[in-house]
């Protein structure tokens, strides 16, 4: 498990993962820390989307730690692709990612979202601008939802892995990620590239922008910056200008 140093919190039921550990930063604590939820009554996804669940039916996690990287973008990437490592290493189950911050498993003409995450960050007080306590928030589907406003199709990981459940998946997925988050502290998402690109959903496929623009998709450079071809020319995408969504389900 952990190391020592961390903090193992494990709740029945919570407004969100994400919300408390934020809070906890802003109040002073800052400590390495997991905390797990059976169930959260406001849980929330990137750009304010509610996460839908129900107990037991989701692995829902944030980890909280300070962390100082070379540079911040990417990193939302890097974890979803330590995620993708742990649950699918041999590439076997179509498992892939969809920028900057999903969890699809494919083939991408019927794809179904298995997850997402969330990343916020809050300065530390007294220390450098670049250290802050980041708060890295994923949920898993174990069983589908059933919620009728679902943006798209979703799957359950039980549906693909025989007994599946909250605990295996967290104990097969945990401690890899941990260690990736590290490593990115150290070296950014440049070493990872690679990697990404080879479960890039959105590579050569037709896009479109929350602002229109339309392309198709380049993969994602050094720094995980989505790379559009435009009939202008490739343009670079951050992920807190825009969403990103396949032509086919605008």
């Amino acid at each position: 498990m952990l190391p020592p140093e961390w903090l193992i919190d494990k709740r029945d039921e919570i407004a969100s993962t994400n919300s408390e550990l934020m809070q906890r930063a802003r109040a002073g604590d800052t400590r390495p820390t997991l905390l797990v939820a059976k169930h959260q009554t406001a849980g929330r996804g990137r750009l304010g989307r509610q996460w839908h669940d129900q107990a037991g039916d989701s692995l829902m996690f944030s980890l909280g730690l300070p962390l100082n990287p070379l540079n911040w973008s990417g990193l939302s990437l890097a974890v979803g692709l330590s995620i993708a490592n742990s649950l699918d290493p041999e590439h076997r189950l179509q498992l892939g990612l969809k920028w900057p911050n999903d969890l699809w498993l494919g083939p991408l003409s019927q794809a179904r979202k298995l997850g997402g995450i969330l990343i916020e960050t809050a300065v530390l007080a007294g220390v450098a601008q670049a250290s802050r306590y980041v708060v890295v928030g994923v949920g898993i589907n174990i069983h589908a939802p059933q919620a009728a406003d679902l943006r798209m199709p979703a799957v359950g990981w039980a549906e693909v892995q025989a007994g599946a459940s909250t605990e295996r998946v967290l104990q097969a997925l945990l401690l890899p990620l941990v260690a990736h988050i590290q490593r990115f502290e150290r070296e950014g998402f440049a070493p990872l590239q690679a990697a990404y690109a080879q479960r890039d959903l959105l590579r050569g496929e037709a896009l479109v922008l929350s602002n229109g623009l339309q392309g198709v998709g380049a993969g994602v450079d050094a720094q995980g910056v989505l790379q559009l071809d435009t009939a202008t020319g490739r343009v670079g995408v951050a992920s807190d200008e825009v969403s990103v969504r396949l032509e086919a389900t605008a």
